[in-house]
């Protein structure tokens, strides 16, 4: 990975190269970097972990990727096509105002560092268990090293990393499951069967008990993300600008669709078939043991040396497919929505290249500082505590783009005022999610929620406001579905 980011950092004179591969990569090879970029150590080791210990009701969320990917085929790629953007909150600048692009990009930037530093956390607890260094130092050398070739390669690493990752990773979950059927005494049927009679394949109740997880919250949690994710993600945008026409994002944005649903389902698969596993084999060692750490110990004790190799490369790609794109994302926005128009105006391009770089090097600086304090916080699971924070602290920017896609009505002093309101509730949610408020002013809502009823009250008060503040003065011309103009598949 080092060597390809060396060879790619030749290509890295300009910021269009560094951020976007100068718009020209095709369409299997951006989706299945998307793959990389999605399936990352939470896939690889939270969500069989989430098997492991409970059901599959975790997986209903992503089982809607196929619906929200005919909204994005049809919508969402081509607002950013026919923009020639290269971040996402370019297209919140030109529909309301920088004041609302520059709280998008912030809000991005926010939520990509919690994100990357949990996945390093994940990433080490393999890797510690495997060579026996200290955590810390685990967490600082995969830092740094993942941290050098973003920073170097740009881009056109990112992508072409994330392709061999994904591979990688896919057959060394595929490596563990052979592992499994070929140890058990009654292989695959028995897999089926024990889990079956502990009911392991559960995806939930089917009732609105908005306190619980049931089929309905992972459901609706499920839209909300996909949404999030390939409307206002700039690690998705960013993929849908570097290829070469809108036609290839397209079969980019399918492809990533068409492999990713059978791989989830796969990893939950996995870690039924560990629980099987300690089931028939039973392991003091694993008893009490934290669900997050029951597949590395798998992949350590079972796996037959060589072979736990592979595995090990699968944890690694798995998670270095996903911090690379963050930390180009974050580095792309900062200077795109920040630096550019605010900060740092009418500076030459080499300038804005060298940012771009220092702005990656500090984010993989925070991201190793996040990741040391994760492994401090008490946590049901590591799939609980990524989907909590980011429905606590995701703010508005789905009801924003959304607002902005669909409606013309709605403009920049109507969508002001709302995120302020929004938010406002947005901090009275999370503390009422975390137990800091007295209990007489508590509601019995699930984490989960939080950020569906956030961007949901936005939305119902941005659009009356708007009809009493009668804004006219914005061009919309290409910034809604009803103002778009043709399509074209360049």
């Amino acid at each position: 990975m080092a060597a390809v980011a060396l060879y790619f950092s030749r290509r890295n004179n300009s910021t269009e190269e560094y951020f976007v591969g100068n718009r020209g990569f095709r369409g299997w090879v951006v989706g299945v970097s998307m793959l990389g970029t999605n399936i990352s150590a939470i896939s690889f080791l939270a969500f069989p972990a989430a098997a492991y210990i409970g059901d599959w009701r975790q997986l209903v969320s992503n089982l809607f990727l196929p619906v929200i990917t005919v909204v994005a085929l049809v919508v969402f790629i081509p607002f950013f096509r026919r923009g020639n953007l290269t971040s996402a909150f370019e297209y919140l600048g030109s529909r309301y105002g920088e004041t609302l692009r520059v709280y998008g990009t912030l809000s991005f930037i926010f939520a990509q560092l919690v994100r990357v530093s949990t996945i390093l956390f994940m990433l080490s607890l393999p890797v510690t268990m495997l060579t026996g260094w200290p955590f810390i130092w685990v967490v600082v050398s995969l830092g740094i090293f993942i941290g050098f070739y973003t920073v170097v390669g740009g881009i056109d690493a990112v992508i072409w990393t994330d392709v061999v990752q994904a591979v990688v990773l896919a057959l060394g979950a595929l490596v563990c499951l052979l592992v499994i059927v070929q140890q058990l005494p009654g292989g695959f049927g028995q897999i089926l069967e024990v889990a079956s009679s502990h009911q392991k394949f559960n995806m939930g109740k089917l009732d609105w008990d908005l306190s619980q997880r049931t089929f309905a919250t992972a459901m609706l949690l499920g839209i909300y993300t996909w949404i999030t994710l390939l409307a206002t993600d700039q690690t998705y945008v960013q993929r849908y600008a570097a290829a070469e026409s809108t036609r290839a994002a397209r079969q980019a944005t399918a492809l990533f669709c068409g492999l990713a649903v059978p791989l989830w389902i796969f990893f939950f698969f996995l870690g039924t078939s560990i629980f099987v596993f300690y089931n028939v084999f039973p392991d003091p060692v694993v008893t009490g043991m934290q669900a997050d750490r029951v597949f590395p110990y798998f992949i350590l004790t079972k796996i037959p040396a060589g072979v736990g190799g592979l595995v090990i490369a699968g944890a690694l790609a798995a998670a270095m497919s996903s911090l690379d794109s963050s930390l180009n994302s974050v580095a792309t926005v900062t200077v795109v929505d920040l630096l550019r128009p605010h900060l740092a105006k009418h500076r030459s391009d080499e300038f804005y290249l060298r940012a771009a770089r220092w702005t990656a090097t500090v984010a993989a600086i925070g991201m190793i500082v996040g990741a040391l304090l994760i492994a401090r916080i008490p946590r049901e699971s590591m799939t609980d505590l990524i989907w909590i924070t980011s429905s606590i602290f995701g703010g508005c920017l789905v009801g924003l783009f959304m607002v902005g896609f669909f409606t013309t009505r709605v403009g920049s002093q109507a969508a002001l005022i709302a995120v302020i309101t929004a938010m406002t509730a947005n901090v009275y949610l999370a503390l009422n999610t975390l137990d800091l408020i007295p209990t007489s002013l508590q509601v019995d809502i699930h984490g989960y929620w939080v950020a569906i009823l956030v961007n949901l009250g936005f939305v119902l008060l941005a659009y009356p406001l708007s009809m009493l503040l009668q804004e006219t003065d914005r061009d919309l011309t290409g910034l809604t579905v009803w103002t778009m103009k043709p399509a074209t598949n360049r």
